[in-house]
């Protein structure tokens, strides 16, 4: 493991701001950080793939090549450039809240030939979605949401019928990740996510940092 990428994102991290759905994006009550082409370098380093697993988390959420897919935190395009890439016959809303990581995406999309791969802006209450989708996605994000049962009770209409939502965070233990008094147990998720009106679909076991729970509306 990259020790420097570690610091890197243990320092990024560390500036993220319970309250705003940002997944790899740091910010704080009193300041954004725009500068998306400086944090890409950090967010999208090839170490990262080491103990993030893209591919394998990809696989684990079962989508169709025609699969429509939200990705809530889109930071620089980490996770949603992949799903794009691996659902040419679908759509990816890639979702953040810092204008600047927004325009980032976009241009993103534009650079890659990535047709398929939309960004939007979230509102702090709504990442704004403008259809209904298969998935949706968040990554180290969950932690940031201040009014979770609301947030996720408004979220179960964008889903299709079938639709699962999966959440990916930070462990205590982790040595990356936001202060350790934000972050929050798979435990917590799940009760909150069993009050929101979710069932547990799975459990993931294969990351070394991070939880990886999957969700679905209770009928």
């Amino acid at each position: 493991m990259n020790s420097l990428l570690l610091r890197l994102l243990a320092c990024a991290l560390s500036l993220l701001s319970v309250g705003n759905p940002l997944a790899q994006t740091p910010h704080t009550h009193q300041h954004s950080f725009s500068g998306a082409d400086g944090w890409a370098k950090v967010f999208d380093d090839p170490e990262r793939d080491r103990w993030q697993k893209p591919h394998e988390v990809i696989r684990a959420l079962e989508l169709a090549s025609s699969s429509v897919i939200a990705d809530i935190g889109a930071g620089t395009g980490y996770f949603a450039a992949r799903l794009a890439h691996m659902t040419p016959g679908g759509h990816v809303y890639a979702v953040d809240l810092e204008p600047d990581m927004v325009k980032y995406l976009g241009e993103r999309a534009k650079r890659e030939g990535l047709k398929n791969l939309v960004a939007v802006q979230a509102k702090p209450d709504s990442p704004a979605l403008p259809d209904k989708v298969d998935r949706i996605l968040l990554v180290d994000t969950y932690h940031h949401i201040s009014d979770r049962s609301a947030y996720f009770k408004r979220l179960r209409d964008a889903l299709k019928p079938g639709g699962r939502v999966a959440i990916i965070d930070f462990t205590a233990e982790s040595p990356v990740g936001p202060p350790k008094s934000a972050r929050i147990s798979a435990r917590k998720v799940t009760e909150e996510m069993t009050l929101a009106g979710y069932a547990q679909v799975t459990q993931h076991a294969f990351l070394p940092y991070q939880f990886f729970l999957v969700f679905e509306p209770r009928r």
